[in-house]
């Protein structure tokens, strides 16, 4: 396992799942299931047997240091990688990867983000040995598809080419269709969603950045020698403006010729908005989710996530998000739940330390 690192982007804000999530303290930060660990600490925990926790890099933003430091005690600096700024996720992945290959020219790479859920933790370990395996001996990028249980819009898809086993070769990439091409992808079965975790060896990333985000590459390149040492912040910060805001998705993956994708059940699911966590939570007998101190009359289809020490009385509600954290309450139709970005654009103007 000592060439294996695992690489996990936590800098991201989650601004769907406000009020939990803020600026000052996103959800991969906090346990979001109820379960007595953060999102973030069961995403390290997920990778036990995969690699050793001193080959765990966390990249974030500077501001989140303390936070991941808290939760994450026996990461040491230089495992904790701080961006100067947002620019989406190639210059992140790009930044971890370049300062791993400077250690280790041989590591083989997972890179995953923090906010995820993923229920089947053995069989999720089972199919990345399966790509690290692929990954190590072969020059090509591999992601993890779901198998898709419904025709989701919110979704990244990849159709990929029959062969026999796991290991798919991947024909296309199609970034949130509408219901109806959503529709017939899943009725051909040559389609799975991007899971967003990638795996490949440092060397083949590489490549694939001088090939297809080459300013990039060289802004990396050229940092290299700075990387564990106390002139990294600096360098960062004349690398980074170098880089162009775009995800990996579109900067690589899609443009290589070299990518390949293993089917997965494992549970998946993003997280990325309160009706996620609703789909994947457990119900009560009126298909209420409910975390927090609740009394319910003639209330079903709900989604009630409350401070513990709070009593919450609901009644005659169906189908709502009720959400309250750090003195904000949100209440909100469950249909409705693309507005909460509307909702944090105007609480931020109005009240700035609630977003």
């Amino acid at each position: 396992m000592k060439d294996n690192y695992v690489i996990i982007m936590a800098g991201g804000v989650g601004t769907r799942f406000w009020p939990f999530s803020r600026s000052t303290n996103p959800k991969q930060f906090h346990d979001v299931l109820g379960v007595g660990k953060t999102m973030i600490q069961q995403t390290v925990e997920r990778f036990e047997g995969i690699c050793p926790k001193e080959n765990i890099y966390i990249v974030t933003s500077e501001e989140y240091y303390n936070i991941t430091k808290e939760q994450l005690p026996y990461l040491s600096d230089d495992q904790i990688l701080l961006e100067p700024s947002r620019r989406n996720t190639a210059p992140c992945i790009g930044y971890a990867c370049y300062k791993i290959a400077s250690k280790n020219p041989n590591a083989n790479v997972v890179v995953a983000p923090a906010d995820h859920i993923i229920l089947k933790e053995d069989e999720f370990r089972a199919r990345v040995n399966i790509a690290l395996h692929f990954s190590a001996k072969n020059d090509v990028l591999v992601t993890l598809g779901i198998k898709p249980t419904r025709p989701d819009t919110g979704y990244g898809y990849i159709q990929f080419t029959e062969s026999e086993g796991d290991i798919k070769r991947v024909r296309t990439f199609t970034e949130k269709p509408n219901l109806e091409w959503a529709i017939k992808f899943v009725e051909t079965g040559e389609f799975v969603w991007n899971a967003g975790i990638f795996i490949w060896n440092v060397k083949t990333i590489k490549q694939s950045f001088e090939a297809f985000l080459p300013e990039m590459a060289e802004a990396f390149e050229e940092i290299k020698g700075d990387f564990y040492t106390n002139r990294e912040a600096d360098a960062l910060k004349r690398a980074y403006p170098q880089c162009k805001n775009i995800s990996i998705d579109n900067g690589v993956m899609e443009k290589a010729e070299n990518v390949f994708v293993v089917l997965s059940d494992i549970g998946w699911s993003d997280l990325g908005t309160w009706k996620s966590l609703y789909d994947i939570s457990e119900k009560d007998e009126n298909q209420n989710v409910l975390d927090g101190q609740t009394l319910l009359y003639d209330t079903r289809n709900c989604i009630i996530k409350t401070p513990q020490d709070r009593l919450v009385v609901v009644n005659g509600l169906d189908g709502f998000i009720v959400a309250e954290y750090d003195n904000v309450l949100m209440i909100c139709r469950k249909e409705d739940e693309q507005k909460v970005k509307e909702f944090v654009s105007t609480a931020g103007n109005i009240a700035p330390k609630f977003v």
